[in-house]
């Protein structure tokens, strides 16, 4: 799973949750630019009720907590790290999973990849990484 997505690849990620990389990058951006910690405190590994976690449920929650608190997101972008799998067929379906969910068009959800040209964990396909950044407003 990448940004709610089923993206068919003949390897997974392992994780206490769905382990949807990009989704937990987006989430910790969100987290963080709130001033709301990470999605560890939120959701910690150690909760049982966390365990196979649907990722997009995680997202909803940390919607309803920064709503709660007076915030909304203005735009965000979410890049994938690896060598594979390639996001290209799939980002506008990611976008118009995630972007509703932020309450924002799919246009102001910047969905992208890079890779590490082989170097490290990422470039030798031992796994992904994401980074993610947002910009929240007050209401």
């Amino acid at each position: 799973m990448l940004m709610g997505i089923h993206v068919p690849f003949e390897r997974g990620l392992a994780g206490h949750s769905d382990a949807d990389v990009m989704l937990h990058a987006l989430m910790d951006a969100l987290l963080g630019a709130a001033g709301l910690g990470d999605i560890g405190l939120h959701f910690p590994d150690t909760g049982s009720e966390y365990k196979d976690a649907d990722s997009i449920h995680l997202l909803e929650r940390t919607m309803d907590e920064l709503r709660s608190r007076g915030w909304r997101v203005a735009n965000a972008d979410v890049c994938l790290i690896g060598e594979k799998p390639k996001l290209a067929p799939h980002r506008q379906a990611m976008r118009e999973r995630v972007a509703p969910l932020l309450g924002i068009e799919p246009e102001a959800l910047n969905v992208k990849a890079t890779t590490t040209e082989s170097l490290g964990f990422t470039g030798r396909g031992e796994g992904l990484a994401a980074q993610a950044v947002a910009l929240l407003e007050r209401d």
